[in-house]
């Protein structure tokens, strides 16, 4: 290997085996469900985060936008596992934007919390979800699951009246955003 001169004066030479590496992308990964699901047959309650995404109504009111669920086609809020290395309110924000194609800020302070019960292969399991609210600034046209997924932006009495989860349908009629 040769060495070369830098502007400096001082040799610059190049180390072994240090060819360019690419940059691993940015991709999140979830806690596995198969670890959510042994922690529920220990008895343990599952945790989960989800974002509710907002925007300023025409008629000035809020409006938040729901997403049917893949299986059974529900109105939920984007919602999901948290993920290692990511914060709850980070881990939302790519939720968000994986299951219902919007991008925005998401406000430091959870929304509040909720919990219900998840179905899974032969047993029932306890979640709690806590909740961010997302300020929407852009929807993609192409998202993630865009093929699998329905959105819709409700007022927010009418998304509460759309979720089967009390707690969260709660949640929403109380809903107050940080400045009001």
């Amino acid at each position: 290997m040769a060495a070369t001169k830098k502007k400096s004066g001082r040799e610059n030479t190049p180390r072994k085996n240090t060819a360019p590496t690419a940059a691993k992308p940015s991709v999140a990964k979830p806690l596995p469900k198969k670890l959510a699901v042994e922690q529920a047959k220990k008895g343990k309650t599952i945790r989960q985060v989800a974002a509710i995404p907002f925007r300023q109504g025409a008629d000035s009111g809020i409006e938040v936008m729901l997403v049917t669920s893949r299986q059974t086609q529900r109105f939920i809020v984007p919602k999901g596992w948290p993920m290692p290395g990511k914060s709850g309110r980070k881990a939302a924000t790519i939720e968000a934007q994986e299951e219902a194609g919007v991008i925005g800020k998401t406000l430091k302070q959870p929304a509040g919390s909720y919990s219900y019960w998840k179905r899974l292969t032969s047993s029932f399991a306890r979640v709690n979800v806590t909740v961010y609210l997302l300020s929407v600034s852009e929807e993609l046209a192409n998202w993630p699951e865009a093929n699998t997924r329905q959105r819709a932006w409700l007022k927010v009495d009418d998304a509460a009246t759309l979720i089967d989860e009390p707690e969260l349908a709660t949640l929403l009629k109380t809903l107050r955003l940080p400045d009001e």
